[in-house]
C-alpha cells in the first residue's frame, strides 16, 4: 500500500494536484501549471518550488499527520470539490496565535536558498494553527514594518496594510508539518482585481471574525485540526475552476483514496448506496442517516454517478439518478454547499 511520504511525494510532482496551508479566511496555496519547470524538486524531503511559489511538507512529522480525504457539494449541481486534510491532534496542531505584527527574523528554513536572508513578520492574525507571514528584505517596508510592531494590522489608522499591498512581498504560511511560500504580487488593484493564476494568497477579514479553523463545510473529526490540505486533480473541475468534461481516471483515483482515508461512516454509506443503485432498489427505500455530512455523501454520490452516466452515454442510469435525486437531492441543505474554493 502507498505511504503518506509516497503519496505527498507523488502528488507534489503532479501539476493538477494543488495544495494549500492557513486557515477559514487566510489561505496560501500552491499550483503549478502543465509543463512548469521546477527549480526545487526534492522528492525525498517532500520540497518543490517553482519560480511562482514553493511548498515543503516536514517528513520528520509524517507519522503524525493524520490524512482525511472528504468530498463538498458545490452550489452548482454538475460540480463538486474534493481534498485530503493533513491533520494533527489539536494540540500538537497549534501555534503561537500572535495578535500583533511581531519580527521573527531571517527566514533560515526557507524552500529556497536565496530567501533565507529575508526578514520574516507574522502579521498577528491569530491563527491557531498557522503563522501567516509576509517576508522581505525591502528597506522601505521594513521600516513601516518595524514602526509598527506590537500593532494589529486592522487597528484604525494603522496604515501597515496598505504598504504591504504596495509592496507586494513574500507569503509564508509555517504550520507544524511544513510551509507554502508564495512569491507572485497580492491580487488587488495592482493585479487587476484577481489573484493570480498559480501560487496565490487570500486574508480575507470578514471571514477571520469567524475564528474557525476551516469551513464548517469540511467533515474533520472532533479533536482533529487541518494544517494542509492537497487537492488532487478534480474529474470536473479544471486547475483554473472551469468546468471540464468528466474525467473518469482522475474520478477513479480519487475514489481510491476516499477509501482508504476518508471517515469509516462516510465510505460505507457511499459504497452502500452505490450498491442499491446496482441492485436496482428503489429509492425510497434507501434510508439516510440524519446528519448534514451523511446527507451530503448521498447527494453528491448521485451527482457523481449521474457525471458518469453522461460520459458513458447511458441513458437508463441517468433515468435511474434522476428517480434518486428527486427523493434524495432537493437541496435542503444548501449550507452544505462549498463555494469550489478550497480552504477559503
Amino acid at each position: 500500500m502507498t505511504t503518506l511520504h509516497d503519496l505527498i511525494r507523488d502528488h507534489l510532482r503532479r501539476w493538477q494536484s494543488g495544495w494549500s496551508m492557513g486557515t477559514f479566511g487566510a489561505i496560501a496555496e500552491f499550483h503549478q501549471d502543465r509543463d512548469e519547470t521546477p527549480v526545487i524538486d526534492d522528492g525525498y524531503g517532500l520540497s518543490r518550488a517553482t519560480r511562482r511559489g514553493a511548498i515543503h511538507i516536514d517528513r520528520k512529522r509524517i507519522d503524525q499527520i493524520v490524512p482525511i480525504a472528504y468530498e463538498t457539494l458545490s452550489p452548482r449541481a454538475n460540480r463538486w470539490s474534493q481534498a485530503v486534510a493533513l491533520c494533527m491532534p489539536d494540540a500538537m496542531a497549534r501555534r503561537a496565535a500572535r495578535a500583533e505584527l511581531t519580527e521573527l527574523g531571517p527566514d533560515d528554513r526557507a524552500i529556497r536558498g536565496i530567501d533565507r536572508t529575508g526578514i520574516l513578520f507574522d502579521m498577528g492574525l491569530s491563527l491557531p494553527q498557522c503563522d501567516f507571514c509576509i517576508r522581505t528584505s525591502d528597506p522601505r517596508l521594513l521600516s513601516v514594518l518595524r514602526a509598527n510592531l506590537g500593532r494589529s494590522l486592522f487597528e484604525p489608522g494603522n496604515g501597515t496594510m496598505h504598504a504591504i499591498l504596495a509592496a507586494h512581498p513574500h507569503r509564508v504560511a509555517l504550520t507544524n508539518i511544513g510551509r507554502i511560500e508564495v512569491f507572485q504580487k497580492i491580487g488587488g488593484p495592482d493585479t487587476g482585481g484577481v489573484s493570480p493564476a498559480g501560487p496565490h494568497t487570500h486574508v480575507l477579514p470578514k471571514l477571520l471574525k469567524a475564528g474557525r479553523t476551516h469551513s464548517a463545510n469540511t467533515p474533520i473529526p472532533e479533536g482533529l485540526m487541518p494544517l494542509a490540505s492537497l487537492h488532487p486533480g478534480n474529474p470536473v473541475i479544471s486547475p483554473m475552476g472551469e468546468d471540464t468534461a468528466f474525467d473518469p481516471a482522475l474520478h477513479r483515483q480519487f475514489q481510491d483514496l476516499f477509501a482508504a482515508y476518508g471517515q469509516p461512516e462516510f465510505v460505507r454509506l457511499k459504497s452502500a448506496l452505490l450498491t442499491a443503485l446496482r441492485r436496482g432498489d428503489r429509492p425510497e427505500s434507501f434510508a439516510v442517516p440524519g446528519g448534514r455530512f451523511e446527507r451530503g455523501v448521498v447527494r453528491l454520490a448521485l451527482r457523481q454517478q449521474a457525471r458518469l452516466a453522461e460520459h458513458l452515454h447511458d441513458a437508463e442510469l441517468l433515468r435511474q439518478i434522476a428517480d434518486w435525486q428527486r427523493v434524495h437531492d432537493q437541496r435542503r441543505d444548501a449550507e452544505d454547499e462549498d463555494d469550489d474554493q478550497p480552504g477559503h
